[in-house]
């Protein structure tokens, strides 16, 4: 089950967003073909710019947060961008969300290093700086709808309330996070950083504060 659209329409032209995605996949190419053509040099490649709790160096929170692990990371990653990014970067502007989305995932990387600070398996991937973009989206659109991609037997799509879908996904981070404090298997989702991030995001979407703009179109929206 995973979104594939939503109702909340965009005033502007997403360019930050449509940015990232462009610059995620970029650097997964890049790393897809030193995978394949130098397995060593993808090896380093990783170690350096990925973040490792017990090697922690601040630069690795931004690094980090620019590399995936395999197509469906970065796919599914640049897909849940897409649905929530626009509207969070309409109301709060280029600028602004430029610095929110880095601000996010790097929340994000310390809530896990917090979490499992001697653990030497890489952390990669934009999850915990979208976590924040949909924390945003659940404090400033919950009423919006979002539609959701599924099949048994068939392939179909239906709605859901937007406050529906991102509770029920934050609670999924959440009791995963618990349950791998109990695990030895290594690897795996760093569910500590969605967390840490989709919390961020709903803090700083309210400390950062929304364009006028916004202001007067919600008032007009929602009465």
């Amino acid at each position: 089950m995973i979104p594939i659209k939503d109702t909340e329409p965009s005033y502007t032209t997403p360019v930050v967003t449509v940015t990232l995605i462009v610059v995620n996949i970029a650097i997964f190419l890049y790393e897809f073909s030193l995978q394949m053509t130098d397995p060593y040099g993808f090896n380093r490649f990783i170690q350096h710019y990925a973040m490792r709790p017990a090697y922690f160096h601040p630069s690795n929170l931004v690094t980090s947060m620019f590399l995936h692990a395999n197509w469906m990371h970065v796919l599914g990653n640049m897909l849940f961008l897409w649905v929530f990014g626009d509207n969070i970067e309409d109301i709060l502007g280029h600028g602004k969300y430029i610095l929110f989305y880095l601000l996010c995932g790097a929340t994000a990387g310390i809530a896990q290093f917090l979490m499992d600070p001697t653990s030497t398996v890489p952390m990669l991937g934009a999850s915990g700086a979208i976590a924040g973009v949909m924390g945003a989206y659940l404090a400033k659109f919950p009423r919006s709808r979002v539609i959701m991609l599924t099949w048994f037997l068939f392939i179909f799509t239906f709605e859901l309330p937007a406050w529906v879908m991102l509770i029920y996904w934050f609670a999924l981070q959440l009791f995963g996070g618990f349950g791998s404090l109990t695990s030895t298997a290594q690897g795996g989702t760093a569910f500590f950083a969605h967390v840490g991030g989709f919390i961020a995001g709903i803090i700083l979407i309210f400390v950062m504060g929304t364009r006028p703009r916004y202001w007067r179109r919600n008032d007009l929206n929602w009465g």
